[in-house]
């Protein structure tokens, strides 16, 4: 999965773009007002958020634009699959939470993971935004990004959506379990 020089090759880079191209035609409703040809131009001149897209979608995350952000001029990516992605379950919260394991520890936390992605932790707020625009994580959970004083406690938040509801947890950040991963933001 990792590329040390987080670029892509002209192949994937196209064949990247036509699976983003096709996710944004079939969803307009995550991104109303915005234009395919506006995106790609970005996109094509980002070739590192392209590397980063790609490590979404390679993990499971269906990467789809969400909003567009006026302020710095940049699209919104979240991931969009219908659960947490695959590749990026049975990690605990950081690394922290991971060296703090002194048995069966999981291969890797989702805070560094993200890191690695060159991509951010949804936060609670984008969490909630994300489920305005369908029914996410119904059999699947996702850690969220934990504030320092839950952190600094130990513990660590994830949500999912059971109930036709939204819900926020709390588990020791050192837990890690198969139907858990994190879901990831990124501006281009």
């Amino acid at each position: 999965m990792s590329n040390p020089k987080k670029e892509l090759s002209q192949q994937q880079n196209d064949k990247l773009l036509q699976i983003l191209k096709t996710r944004f035609e079939k969803n307009v409703n995550r991104h109303k007002d915005l234009h395919w040809p506006d995106v790609q131009s970005k996109l094509e001149s980002h070739p590192e958020k392209l590397w980063s897209l790609n490590e979404m979608e390679q993990t499971g995350g269906e990467p789809d634009v969400v909003g567009f952000d006026e302020t710095t001029g940049e699209y919104i990516f979240f991931d969009c699959s219908a659960e947490s992605p695959k590749g990026r379950r049975s990690v605990c919260y950081d690394g922290e939470a991971l060296e703090s394991r002194k048995k069966h520890k999981p291969k890797n936390s989702a805070m560094d993971l993200a890191a690695e992605m060159g991509i951010e932790m949804l936060t609670e707020e984008q969490y909630r935004e994300l489920q305005s625009l369908g029914n996410f994580d119904t059999k699947t959970s996702s850690w969220v990004k934990t504030p320092a004083e839950i952190r600094e406690l130990g513990g660590a938040i994830f949500c999912d959506r059971r109930y036709d509801q939204v819900f926020t947890y709390h588990n020791g950040a050192e837990s890690y379990y198969g139907a858990r991963g994190f879901r990831g933001f990124l501006k281009v």
